[in-house]
């Protein structure tokens, strides 16, 4: 996702560096303290787990809960290797078969740097308690 600015791709939901802003998503936090093992200490959302809907405000670009809250099922199998070796692949579809889905995003189960990072990846294939999905269509 690209800079509302246009000097390149965000690295979080809310720009390009942390401190996680007051108010940006929920994510593992003080508040989540004995739920979770590793929270982002010197943040606080006061939601311990999920958030009613349009809890946070929109970002620059007008999209609201792309980290945080939950985590979402993708349509994409999940794969170790990128389907061509050796090149560096933008919006890869993932494999045409496999066990595990693709899961994007962080929930408020996640509280490390590499977890709210827009570009963290999951998967899985059971259902899980901080993972949902975002209805999307494939752009023509």
């Amino acid at each position: 996702m690209a800079a509302p600015d246009g000097r390149g791709p965000l690295k979080y939901p809310w720009g390009p560096a942390l401190p996680v802003p007051s108010g940006a998503a929920n994510y593992a936090d003080a508040s989540a303290r004995g739920l979770v093992a590793q929270v982002l200490a010197e943040y606080d959302d006061g939601q311990r787990t999920t958030a009613p809907v349009d809890s946070f405000p929109e970002n620059a670009l007008g999209m609201r809960h792309l980290g945080g809250n939950a985590a979402e099922w993708a349509h994409d199998l999940y794969s170790v290797t990128p389907s061509v070796e050796g090149q560096l692949v933008r919006d890869p579809l993932g494999p045409a078969e496999g066990e595990y889905h693709v899961i994007r995003g962080a929930s408020f189960l996640h509280g490390t740097v590499t977890e709210i990072r827009l570009s963290y990846r999951d998967f899985g294939k059971d259902p899980r308690a901080d993972v949902g999905f975002r209805v999307a269509r494939y752009a023509q």
